[in-house]
């Protein structure tokens, strides 16, 4: 598998995050425009967002991509706030590897504790055990925050 990976946002980058997040049937439709807003914007008006990319190719295809930033009034912790993998490219281990290399940039822009947040809801579980996998701890749970009975649960890597 001949993956690589890539940081500064093209324009085609715009279109192809939405066709990952799609593709991955967990998100509503304004998280998708969500998602494909923040590639906009830091196309657009570079590292003054607050938004770092990750992008891994494989054969000059973007299959998976990350999203992370620091977090305004902490002097160690970032949010990672996407990280998804095409679903025809998944279970091949490149959404790992994407979070490998966001860490590695995260630790070098000082990062020591990595934030992800997901739902509770059972079709989350992937997500849930992902994070689990890559060694993050469940921190927190905020019952009922996204609407009765879906959960905000806070997962935490230390990175540095």
């Amino acid at each position: 598998m001949n993956l690589t990976f890539r940081t500064i946002p093209e324009h085609r980058d715009i279109e192809r995050v939405r066709e990952i997040i799609e593709s991955t049937k967990f998100f509503y439709d304004h998280e998708v425009e969500i998602a494909s807003e923040l590639v906009a914007e830091r196309y657009n008006d570079g590292e003054s967002t607050g938004y770092y990319f990750v992008f891994a190719e494989l054969d000059g295809i973007t299959v998976a991509y990350s999203c992370f930033g620091p977090i305004i009034m902490s002097t160690t912790s970032f949010d990672l706030y996407w990280i998804a993998t095409h679903n025809d490219y998944r279970g091949k281990g490149i959404g790992k590897r994407v979070l490998e290399e966001t860490c590695k940039m995260a630790q070098a822009m000082g990062c020591a504790i990595l934030i992800a947040e997901t739902s509770g809801l059972p079709h989350y579980e992937p997500t849930r055990a992902f994070y689990v996998s890559n060694n993050f701890d469940l921190e927190a749970k905020l019952k009922d925050f996204y609407t009765m009975g879906d959960d905000k649960l806070f997962y935490t890597k230390r990175i540095g």
